[in-house]
């Protein structure tokens, strides 16, 4: 990868912070509960839990990508890259900017989800029973969307099976803690490495572990708080457990997004590179 780069110099300094993250005395204890509470559980079950956990994620792509929703923000990134290339005229043609300028475009994506979270976060701080019920599908909805646009503004149609699974697997790992997010993000470089099919995901299809419930655990803690705060008022409104809601959503979508966005640079780099290598 060409580590000259601005781009490059940014994303080797962000995996040094992964590379030197050392969890807790809470985040062991936390990990070694997990553990053991799996290995007592019964395997069928186990299986059936984190089975359902993964399909509704591989349905949740498929909706988004049925959506007018989805389509016009397809549009409006491919209307973005003709600024910078009038030749630009579907989303493969935009891998033939620059990094920066996809970056660029990534980066308006970005802005927009990490606006759309912190709105859906405050309404769920209100307390409404209605908006507590869909707060983790919504959850997952908006940052696997993100993970999605962020994909799309780098060039890679997310209908293939292959980019599928892809922006599926970067979700997962950019949801994981960040203890774990270095393992799973050199399982995601080697399976860009080591792909020889463009269509087809020939690696592990299997998302969720044990390892992905601390997002979940969380999840029920923003909720516990929420209710804890609903009913005091200032001003006729629940502001603490709305600032709790619209806090916790953004943080969990920055880190969705600069993950993702860090994971499609590196992508890119790495493709320029290998071409530059095979055509010298």
């Amino acid at each position: 990868m060409r580590e000259g780069t601005k781009v490059g110099r940014d994303i080797q300094k962000w995996r040094k912070v992964q590379a030197e993250y050392q969890p807790n005395d809470f985040e062991r204890v936390f990990d070694s509960w997990v553990g053991q509470m799996f290995e007592e559980m019964n395997p069928k079950w186990k299986k059936r839990i984190f089975g359902n956990l993964d399909n509704f994620l591989f349905h949740t792509h498929a909706f988004l990508q049925g959506t007018s929703f989805q389509n016009e923000a397809r549009e409006r990134i491919i209307t973005v890259g003709r600024v910078f290339d009038e030749n630009i005229e579907v989303i493969q043609d935009m891998k033939n900017l620059s990094v920066d300028r996809n970056t660029y475009i990534a980066q308006q994506q970005m802005a927009r989800g990490r606006l759309y979270s912190f709105a859906q976060g405050g309404l769920t701080g209100t307390g409404g029973l209605l908006l507590f019920s869909v707060d983790f599908p919504l959850m997952v909805i908006m940052n696997l969307r993100a993970v999605q646009l962020i994909g799309l503004s780098f060039g890679h149609e997310m209908n293939h099976p292959y980019e599928m699974m892809i922006s599926l697997r970067v979700f997962h790992a950019a949801t994981l803690p960040k203890r774990m997010q270095k393992h799973a993000w050199d399982q995601l470089i080697e399976d860009i490495r080591n792909q020889y099919h463009p269509y087809i995901y020939e690696g592990n299809d299997d998302l969720t572990d044990e390892s992905w419930l601390e997002q979940p655990l969380k999840q029920l803690f923003k909720s516990l708080s929420i209710m804890m705060f609903r009913k005091k008022l200032i001003q006729g409104l629940p502001l603490v457990s709305m600032a709790v809601g619209a806090v916790f959503n953004y943080q969990l979508t920055r880190q969705v997004t600069d993950f993702a966005l860090k994971f499609y640079q590196y992508r890119q780099l790495m493709d320029r590179e290998e071409e530059d290598t095979d055509g010298s």
